[in-house]
């Protein structure tokens, strides 16, 4: 299974940006963790992380006959871009939103998400274990 895991604005600065939300890891430990689980799960895992919604929207579009899902944690564009919900449900591949902090729990602006509504599920506070969870839902959706 080919998946492209796409990281949104500020996600490149973890361990340094509100490690009380965030914790000290860093987006290297993230993408080693998730390369860890995909070893040995016949997965084969491309990352893309960038702050500007343009490029994210490329990506996006670029995955269309190539991934068979893809992983996003859009960051704060989850509330605020319907642009990328609209390349979502263009390419059409089955898609996992992942946040690694609650977002239900905190400020009211966080707490509704345009880009899941082109998800099957949306995984929120379970830090990286809720790509771990976002790979096992679209192993078993592509594997159906």
């Amino acid at each position: 299974m080919k998946v492209l895991i796409i990281n949104g604005p500020n996600l490149n600065f973890l361990g340094i940006r509100e490690p009380e939300i965030y914790g000290r890891q860093t987006y290297a430990d993230l993408l080693a963790y998730i390369n860890d689980y995909c070893a040995g799960q016949d997965i084969e895992a491309q990352f893309f992380q960038s702050n500007h919604e343009g490029a994210i929207i490329d990506a996006i579009q670029d995955a269309y006959g190539k991934m068979d899902g893809m992983i996003i944690n859009p960051g704060a564009y989850s509330h605020t871009s319907i642009a990328i919900l609209d390349a979502l449900k263009a390419v059409g591949l089955p898609t996992v939103e992942v946040h690694l902090s609650d977002i239900a729990g905190r400020e009211p602006f966080r707490r509704h998400s345009y880009i899941s509504q082109a998800c099957l599920s949306t995984i929120s506070g379970l830090h990286f274990k809720g790509y771990v969870e976002a790979l096992r839902l679209l192993q078993d959706t592509v594997n159906k």
